[in-house]
């Protein structure tokens, strides 16, 4: 039968991110999305809202004797009998690690889907820099860029990027302190006890995890039939199936079972699962991503939110 699906050459950094920021502009949801994302949230808005020095109105409430005569709001307070001190929400930049798996298997890209997981986890990892950067949060890549708040934060982790592409695998986790979140894409094929052991002390930390698993079409549905011979594209190791269709209901259990565990696993350390097919839209995954890390439960859609 005709091939179908293939490893993708390994593009080289500069590159793959032209390739992946130009995608993104060709995207027009996509940055509809992010554009609409962007221009509505306020600086500070990952759960982090309370009252302090800002510029951003929090709430009216009730006057306390003893307080300065300066902080009541006169107008609110004409309104009625009482009397009002205007509160102010508290802006405090908030840390973000971005990090995408450059690991060999994420170069697969089958006639199902519209392009390789490579570059599907460039593009949302280049737009959550951006939509983050302008509400003014601190972004950062773990091993490649220490965290910046610029409203050019995506670009300085392009150019970043550019110098010290990523490697495959999970990020170094020695520079990551905790009370800030840490957003991972790549599609987590690895064995997950070996994963999680690896998430582990990060949660314990106080870090708050999001993981996006990013998965080609061809393998949920697993369209094979007939005689097919499949490669590892990690260790080059195959396998011929003589009729392969005959062990598709075998696979589909495995696959889910994984991707179930995992969710479990992750959802435990109190992390989010988010899973993104490359044949959809790369704004689903951006706004599921975007919600968990704003405190909100996301909707699920034909995404895959679990």
């Amino acid at each position: 039968m005709a091939s179908i699906g293939q490893i993708v050459n390994p593009t080289p950094g500069s590159d793959a991110l032209a390739r992946a920021r130009q995608r993104a502009s060709l995207v027009p949801d996509c940055l509809v999305e992010a554009k609409r994302i962007a221009n509505t949230v306020i600086a500070g808005w990952h759960g982090r809202r309370k009252r302090g020095i800002g510029e951003n109105f929090w709430q009216f409430r009730p006057y306390t004797e003893g307080e300065s005569l300066s902080r009541i709001d006169w107008r609110r307070s004409a309104r009625d009998d009482h009397t009002y001190v205007r509160e102010r929400e508290w802006e405090a930049a908030h840390t973000i690690w971005l990090w995408a798996d450059m690991s060999p298997s994420m170069m697969y890209k089958s006639t199902f889907g519209s392009v390789s997981k490579e570059s599907r986890a460039l593009v949302i990892m280049l737009a959550l820099a951006e939509i983050l950067a302008r509400s003014g949060e601190r972004i950062g890549c773990p091993g490649v860029m220490e965290p910046i708040a610029a409203r050019n934060a995506a670009e300085r982790l392009a150019t970043a990027l550019m110098h010290a592409p990523l490697p495959g695998g999970l990020p170094e986790i020695a520079m990551i302190r905790g009370w800030s979140d840490l957003v991972l894409i790549g599609d987590f094929l690895d064995d997950a006890p070996a994963i999680m052991a690896r998430l582990t002390p990060l949660a314990r930390r106080g870090l708050r995890g999001h993981v996006v698993e990013i998965a080609d079409p061809a393998e949920e549905l697993f369209p094979y039939t007939g005689r097919t011979e499949f490669t590892d594209p990690e260790t080059g190791s195959r396998l011929v199936s003589g009729r392969a269709e005959n062990i598709r209901e075998a696979y589909s259990r495995a696959y889910v079972a994984r991707r179930d565990g995992l969710g479990q696993s992750l959802r435990h350390l109190g992390w989010t699962f988010v899973t993104h097919r490359t044949d959809h839209l790369a704004s689903e995954a951006l706004v599921a991503v975007h919600m968990y890390l704003s405190g909100m439960p996301a909707k699920a859609t034909h995404g895959g939110l679990l």
